[in-house]
């Protein structure tokens, strides 16, 4: 499937004529750096001023930024994913390299994303999760140590810097308030969420994992349609399915499917990797979608606030027909967006005649359902 981004280079070209005129032969262009190193025509030289001449726009083809170069591929061989490989009771210490926030400063909950260095030896697949062991003892069972955390990978199985050493989490920090006041109770910060987005790159963090199978990537058939649907954090494993599909250079897995994702935050401050998802779409507009729910900015149909399933029913008539069709689904994000989905998706279906308890099923039956709320 080609996607050619074209743009306009005024060329001279001789021609017994006393008139000059201009031909636009194609106007798409996305990106004009690339015609820095031509030389275009000073219609005000000399040379130009010839009536003897006239000016072509010509179309010349861009070529997409090539893809990144992973390694090792070996990565690639295993045919079942990584389960396990470390407990809670021997976990793994892995190494913070860098800690960022990434939303804005009207974003109602901060979210960092943290890369840890774990050498290769927690490698995984795109959809699992890694669990955390925060420091200290648990409050529930004094002399023990903490309970694990569970966060979905937000990276390929080749990680950020795309060596199989690395991996990213998309955390977002836990605020407790208090139900009177509405005022923020500092005592009763998440106590992992916290440990993670206060860390420094050098310190230590132990991980368990990985876990999970019900997220992972199918990867048997790269033509595939894949709909993804999240709020907030959830977006994480879609950040590593988005890589392998678009960013990396992977020989044994050559995308050429749709991936439409529906991401459901507050306000333009909280999306999370809007920049690397907004690039996809302008990359590869026949393969990648994206539509954005901000519940605080934009208004469903009735006025009320926007949310991820107002956006979802938006769009029912083609989310029908795909999944009809064999697409994928996907849900990630807080459990609370489960049930506004879920009453969506059966008043379309009864809508359209259908009963979505026998739509869910087949949907589970046939493996295109996959679902990792928290």
């Amino acid at each position: 499937m080609a996607h050619c981004i074209f743009s306009q280079v005024p060329v001279g070209v001789p021609i017994s004529t006393d008139s000059s005129f201009r031909i636009s032969v194609l106007k798409t262009c996305h990106d004009k750096s690339w015609t820095s190193g031509i030389p275009v025509v000073n219609l005000k030289s000399e040379n130009a001023r010839s009536r003897s001449r006239f000016v072509v726009c010509m179309s010349v083809q861009q070529p997409r930024k090539p893809k990144v170069t992973v390694s090792p591929l070996t990565l690639e061989d295993a045919k079942e994913p990584p389960l396990h490989l470390y407990k809670s009771n021997e976990p793994y210490t892995a190494t913070i390299v860098s800690v960022e926030t990434i939303v804005g400063p009207t974003a109602p909950t901060e979210a960092c994303h943290i890369v840890i260095d774990h050498g290769g030896n927690l490698p995984h697949w795109e959809g699992q999760s890694y669990g955390i062991i925060p420091p200290g003892e648990n409050p529930k069972m004094p002399g023990s140590p903490q309970n694990v955390r569970h966060y979905a990978i937000a990276s390929s199985r080749y990680g950020d810097y795309f060596d199989g050493k690395t991996a990213s989490l998309c955390v977002g920090r836990v605020v407790y308030y208090d139900p009177e006041t509405g005022k923020e109770e500092p005592s009763k910060k998440g106590a992992c969420s916290n440990y993670l987005c206060d860390s420094k790159p050098g310190d230590k963090i132990q991980v368990t994992g990985p876990y999970g199978k019900m997220m992972i990537l199918p990867v048997d058939d790269p033509n595939a349609t894949h709909i993804m649907i999240a709020t907030g954090t959830g977006v994480a494993p879609y950040r590593g399915y988005l890589r392998r599909m678009f960013m990396e250079d992977i020989p044994t897995f050559r995308f050429g499917g749709l991936a439409w994702l529906f991401l459901g935050v507050a306000n333009s401050d909280s999306l999370l990797y809007d920049d690397e998802l907004s690039k996809y779409l302008q990359d590869y507009p026949d393969n990648f979608r994206y539509n954005r729910a901000l519940s605080r900015e934009q208004r469903n149909k009735s006025g009320g606030r926007m949310y991820v399933h107002d956006k979802i029913e938006e769009y029912s008539d083609e989310i029908f027909k795909l999944l009809d069709s064999g697409a994928h689904i996907y849900f990630c994000g807080l459990k609370g967006m489960m049930p506004g989905i879920q009453d969506t998706l059966e008043r379309i279906a009864k809508e359209k005649g259908e009963s979505w308890d026998e739509k869910l099923s087949q949907l589970k039956k046939n493996g295109q359902w996959h679902i990792a709320v928290y």
